[in-house]
């Protein structure tokens, strides 16, 4: 078995945060979007990890070489952003003839990784949702048999979204579904989507069984990042041995996840916050954000903001956006 984390996306509903850093790498309850997949996998024995990489795939490469020395992986580079089909096709020659578990890199689930596994038959991960019109979205009968998926359908039969969560056991299948979509025309969109090469095997005969997340969070934009910081940080405060640290004339509403190195002060810190290392902090009131590295905040309320790393902010605000090396005096 092997894992493919396509993580090619400019991520443009993040900026300006992912001008300078992948989606990938955003930074969460002390890890990055992309940690907490690969040890999610890791844990429950996935060592072969196959790597889509496009935009600043540099700094994802550099990131998971240090991060995860020894890990047995191979890089694929996706110069055109041709969609999700586009990608994966790209990884033939480095799948052969292994099964695989696709997980999208700006996607993360709650879901049981060892019953999928181990099932007989291919897998999509799904969860019910208000307007599927946004996602791919699969027709399930009584036996959780997929019978249909369709991409962003204008008028869906379902309101089943995928939830960017694939165990694909007829590999050599998807390749040659794959293979011939591309040769055809693309969508609306001008991409290639994964979800029709899935619809073309399952026409074919092949068997793919839905099985359902508990949690989904597609980290694709400020407000989901953030939720999905304060789900991580809520269980992470609940495990055998979670403490936090104490700083000077400080309050600390927990759960929070504070790096090493950070100087604070004078503060109310939390809940759902998020600080990287050697960040100071003074005389500011945090709550629900994400705060980079080597920060510096000076008197400033913040609720549901992220800061990038190396900022500057001096002065008050209310919510805010701000990308790496920003120097801003709201005062």
């Amino acid at each position: 078995m092997k894992a493919i984390i396509p993580v090619a996306g400019a991520g443009t509903k993040l900026r300006p945060h992912t001008y300078t850093q992948p989606k990938a790498l955003m930074p969460m309850a002390g890890k990055t979007i992309l940690s907490v997949i690969v040890d999610a996998l890791l844990n429950k024995g996935i060592e072969e990890y196959i790597f889509i990489i496009g935009y600043l795939g540099d700094k994802i490469q550099d990131y998971v070489t240090k991060t995860y020395p020894g890990l047995k992986c191979t890089f694929v580079t996706q110069n055109d952003r041709r969609g999700t089909g586009h990608a994966i096709l790209l990884t033939k020659e480095a799948v052969k003839d292994d099964e695989v578990l696709i997980v999208f890199g700006d996607t993360i689930c709650d879901f049981d990784i060892t019953s999928i596994l181990q099932s007989e038959n291919s897998q999509i991960g799904i969860r019910r949702v208000d307007d599927p019109r946004s996602f791919g979205v699969a027709e399930v009968d009584e036996h959780n048999t997929v019978l249909k998926v369709v991409e962003k359908p204008l008028i869906p039969k379902s309101n089943l979204a995928m939830v960017g969560v694939y165990k694909i056991k007829e590999t050599a299948a998807l390749f040659k579904a794959l293979d011939t979509y591309l040769h055809d025309r693309a969508d609306a969109d001008g991409e290639y989507h994964l979800t029709h090469a899935l619809q073309t095997m399952i026409e074919e005969g092949v068997v793919f069984k839905a099985f359902k997340v508990n949690n989904w969070f597609d980290c694709g934009k400020k407000e989901t990042l953030l939720e999905t910081n304060a789900t991580l940080l809520k269980s992470m405060s609940e495990q055998p041995g979670f403490t936090i640290p104490e700083f000077p004339d400080t309050v600390i509403i927990p759960p929070v996840n504070i790096a090493k190195g950070c100087k604070i002060e004078h503060s109310i810190i939390g809940p759902s916050v998020s600080i990287g290392e050697n960040t100071t902090i003074r005389s500011s009131i945090i709550r629900n954000s994400i705060i980079g590295s080597f920060a510096e905040l000076d008197e400033v309320v913040l609720k549901s903001s992220i800061i990038g790393s190396d900022a500057y902010v001096h002065g008050m605000s209310q919510s805010l956006n701000i990308g790496d090396n920003t120097d801003i005096d709201l005062g």
